[in-house]
């Protein structure tokens, strides 16, 4: 077979793959498939695929399991490091279903074995997730015959890389005769990758959209690509410089993704570019860009952010940053994929995510402030993330990346340490306590090691050992294992095995740091009271909940509420400890308060300018810590502290909510929220007996519900009962209409 301009009829798999793919436009291959595809990969060797963006990678991934999975030799697992990629593969993925090859997504509920997923031939997971399945040793895991692991290059990540590494090496061992292919964009050292796989190499840096690299100055973009240099010169036209290389890809139809440092900049930034893009939005993209504006921000209590993102993407402009919730982040990436946004402002976490390619990428600050570190510049796999972004498949012919000087040694800078320079080399991040510590007790708890023999094992089987020094990874495990054991989450018999105590088990299968079982088992033994701002600062005491932060300025604010509840808090203020380590703490008991004003039922707008966040971020801390108050309950019950369980399971309700105590049993019914069971309440149906007794009409006539809720409700309580229009008033009485606006101005819905 000649294999330089092989054809994709030509591979070695079911012809039923053949067509699906051809009737999807793909007969062709890309040259750094035709590689891959020479490696063997399609006879089950493993294989790291280190090529750019757009260039094919995860096509090669999928003809891979597609025929693991018709040749029968099992199913696919594929792992993603964000639950946004996760949704993403999951709708790509649903297309094989003609195939009859079915897909499921799983990316929460980490205390579950996730036995829905039993059936399904390709399962999509985020690597927690993941290792959250091996800990539950789910029973169809011995049935995955492939694993594709996507942006492998997160290894490097202090936060994914452990787990995504763990989980990797626990498959293996786990799993005899499986097939791992890794996809990453960038990785220097790629060699060290597949070293440690035992895999297969293809790194090209061949792209179906060439990539030209520059930086700005004065007028002028000085690129370079293949070893040459050319000059594009930018018309200045604008006050704004950067609004002036913006429009220069603009007024050749591309569309622009602008990276900065900061969510303040990110906003700033579209508000400046925001009034030069309607001359090139015809006016059917404006009006539906307007219509789709309006379903964000469109009450008096949304947050302040959502109505400035209304107005942008009704211009043609967005930002994007984690503050946004999941209904504004879908809608600006979607308009954005449509081409009706012409331009996106956004911090650096974009680039990880899903699929946005843009004809010229433009990063303005290559900079990035951090408290303890001050101000520094980004590292160049993480430019080299971003710039790979330029270029979209089917719509340019060149994509172009843009850093952005200022004077003349800063542009030779960037020239030097950015554009010609190449990125990083990744390590493991394995080697820090916590995640040694976390990993161990999985693995004992799970009985995959049962003494230090089979744990030297495992780590020898991870990234971490590949790269250092035996001593040094000794040292950490030592170091974890006594820590396990002086916690009580493990027990070492006299032939100096292994095994975990029964809350031990249990953390490992709550998916939770080991310190945080040891922090809720130890504080809620000690005392039977508690008060509400002392539980919630408990679990934002733990190192699982994310935490909002406190600049300097606020520190006194904070200060003044830990002296006025000292005597509620189950966890003392740190005494003679760094200025940064009493910010965290200030940090936990700001999002404590922040949490309390969810449950009582304080507005979103409110919550976000109150505490400056995002919509995304109040979602972020609100979940984690309705699942560290699961946690609590259940090292409660392990641990005798049964007098917090039943506070604990009302808290769980109300953080799930966002609730006051009063209507938990009116939101328990589906299509009930905090607005319409706060409408219920004041309108005297207090429960569900209520609601049971009430006439059908008058329920339909209450503001907010109406006759399909009516009936949703009655049906939910036994009562199949259908409304006729004529049963229900046309009209809303005064009255009414004041109610309802003083409910969406309190609940922001």
């Amino acid at each position: 077979m000649e294999w330089s301009n092989i054809r994709l009829d030509k591979l070695d798999i079911n012809s039923k793959i053949i067509k699906h793919l051809q009737v999807q436009g793909i007969s062709e291959l890309f040259p750094p498939q035709i590689i891959a595809f020479k490696t063997g990969v399609l006879d089950g060797k493993n294989l790291v695929l280190a090529i750019p963006t757009s260039s094919g990678k995860t096509l090669v991934a999928e003809i891979c399991m597609l025929k693991t999975i018709l040749d029968g030799r099992g199913k696919a697992l594929y792992l993603v490091p964000l639950k946004s990629l996760a949704r993403e593969k999951y709708i790509e993925f649903k297309k094989y279903e003609s195939l009859g090859i079915t897909t499921s997504m799983s990316i929460g509920d980490y205390d579950s074995p996730g036995r829905r997923l039993h059936d399904s031939d390709i399962v999509i997971v985020t690597t927690e997730r993941a290792d959250s399945l091996v800990r539950h040793k789910a029973e169809w895991i011995n049935d995955i015959g492939i694993v594709v692991a996507d942006e492998i290059h997160l290894i490097n990540d202090p936060k994914r890389g452990p787990t995504l590494e763990m989980v990797l090496a626990k498959l293996i061992q786990i799993i005899k005769h499986i097939q791992i292919i890794a996809l990453s964009a960038t990785i220097s050292n790629a060699n060290q990758i597949a070293e440690w796989l035992g895999a297969e190499l293809v790194r090209d840096t061949w792209r179906p959209v060439p990539l030209s690299e520059g930086v700005y100055l004065d007028g002028r973009i000085n690129f370079f690509k293949d070893g040459k240099n050319s000059f594009r010169n930018i018309n200045r036209t604008r006050r704004d410089e950067l609004a002036d290389v913006v429009c220069d890809t603009l007024d050749e139809n591309g569309q622009v993704l602008v990276f900065v440092s900061s969510r303040r900049s990110t906003v700033t930034v579209a508000k400046k570019l925001a009034p030069f893009l309607r001359r090139y939005i015809p006016d059917d993209i404006i009006l539906q860009l307007s219509k789709g504006a309006s379903k964000i921000g469109r009450t008096p209590s949304a947050p302040e952010s959502s109505k400035i993102l209304a107005r942008l993407i009704a211009n043609g402009a967005a930002f994007h940053h984690a503050g946004l919730d999941n209904q504004e982040r879908t809608l600006v990436e979607d308009y954005f994929k449509e081409n009706m946004l012409k331009v996106i402002v956004a911090t650096p976490t974009l680039a990880a995510g899903v699929n946005l390619p843009s004809r010229r990428v433009i990063v303005r600050d290559y900079r990035r402030f951090e408290t303890d570190r001050g101000s520094y510049p980004i590292p160049v796999l993480e430019y080299k993330q971003m710039a790979g972004r330029a270029g979209r498949p089917k719509y340019d012919k060149y994509g172009e990346a843009v850093l952005i000087a200022r004077t003349e040694p800063e542009h030779d800078f960037l020239i030097d340490n950015y554009t010609l320079s190449e990125p990083e080399e990744i390590t493991s991040k394995l080697a820090s306590p916590r995640a040694v510590r976390a990993h161990l007790l999985a693995s004992i708890a799970t009985e995959m090691t049962r003494n230090r023999e089979e744990i030297d094992s495992l780590i020898g089987g991870t990234f971490f050992s590949h790269q250092f020094d035996q001593w040094e990874i000794n040292q950490h495990v030592s170091s974890a294992l006594g820590f396990l054991e002086e916690g009580g989450l493990i027990e070492t018999s006299s032939d100096g095995s292994y095994t975990a105590t029964l809350i031990g088990r249990r953390t490992s299968q709550l998916y939770i740091d080991p310190y945080t079982a040891i922090l809720f088992r130890d504080v809620l033994s000690e005392t039977d009271h508690h008060s509400m701002i002392g539980i919630l600062h408990l679990l934002c005491h733990t190192p699982d909940q994310p935490l909002s932060y406190v600049t300097r300025s606020e520190a006194e604010e904070y200060e003044i509420t830990v002296d006025d509840h000292l005597d509620e808090l189950m966890i003392e203020p740190p005494i003679e400890e760094s200025p940064r380590t009493y910010l965290e703490f200030l940090a936990q008991v700001k999002t404590a308060l922040l949490l309390q004003d969810w449950i009582s039922e304080k507005t979103e707008r409110d919550i976000t300018e109150k505490y400056n966040v995002g919509m995304g971020d109040v979602h972020r801390f609100v979940q984690s810590a309705e699942w560290l108050t699961y946690a609590a309950l259940e090292i409660s019950r392990i641990s005798n502290a049964v007098s917090h369980i039943p506070f604990l399971r009302n808290l769980r309700l109300r953080l799930r909510h966002g609730v006051r105590s009063d209507i938990l049993e009116l939101v328990s019914l589906k299509g009930i929220g905090r607005v319409r069971g706060r409408m219920l309440h004041n309108h005297r149906l207090v429960n569900l007996a209520d609601l049971y007794q009430v006439p059908i009409e008058e329920l339909a006539r209450i503001p907010t519900i109406g006759t399909s809720i009516a009936e949703s409700i009655k049906k939910q309580l036994g009562i199949d009962i259908k409304l006729t229009t004529t049963d229900i008033e046309d009209s809303v009485e005064d009255d009414d209409i004041d109610s309802i606006q003083t409910l969406l101005e309190d609940f922001g819905e």
